[in-house]
């Protein structure tokens, strides 16, 4: 299965999301286009399986509720909070729409990451940003291979 051009991705989502956020590097773009590569490889809105995790960036909606609950509901996250709002569609629940609005997973998913106190690793480091990937958005149980997910990092990369 192919998903959609990585390049695209990178420059037409991932970049302007983060950019609006406050929240871009480099470092944030690989991660980001990287990790919804090794995720849903860009193209699965629907956890493969039939688990849990939703949108490119395959997201838990209670990992979303979390962000929120636990980080973007505090007065010290207003502004986030704030971009994050308005970048949802009005007629949807906000974790349906990790599912059908790309800029919002791509939002959440920065979010989680941000919420890490760990420095991010270089932004031409693949297997860093792998590494990375799989301790701070996947879990120890989780699915993730760092070895393994390099690759989708290096193509992130070079995008």
């Amino acid at each position: 299965m192919t998903g959609l051009d990585v390049r695209q991705l990178k420059y037409e989502i991932v970049r302007p999301t983060l950019i609006a956020l406050g929240l871009w590097s480099s470092a944030a773009e690989n991660l980001l286009t990287g990790t919804a590569l090794a995720e849903s490889r860009a193209a699965y809105v629907r956890q493969v399986g039939g688990g849990p995790a939703v949108g490119l960036w395959q997201m838990e909606p209670a990992t979303h509720d979390d962000c929120w609950t636990n980080f973007l509901n505090f007065p010290a996250q207003s502004r986030l909070a704030t971009i994050c709002t308005r970048m949802r569609a009005p007629d949807l629940p906000a974790s349906a729409q990790l599912v059908t609005n790309l800029r919002y997973a791509c939002a959440m998913a920065r979010i989680r990451f941000y919420r890490v106190r760990d420095s991010l690793p270089a932004s031409t480091d693949a297997a860093g940003l792998s590494a990375y990937h799989k301790l701070h958005y996947n879990t120890a149980q989780g699915a993730a291979d760092p070895v393994a997910n390099v690759a989708f990092f290096v193509e992130a990369i070079a995008a």
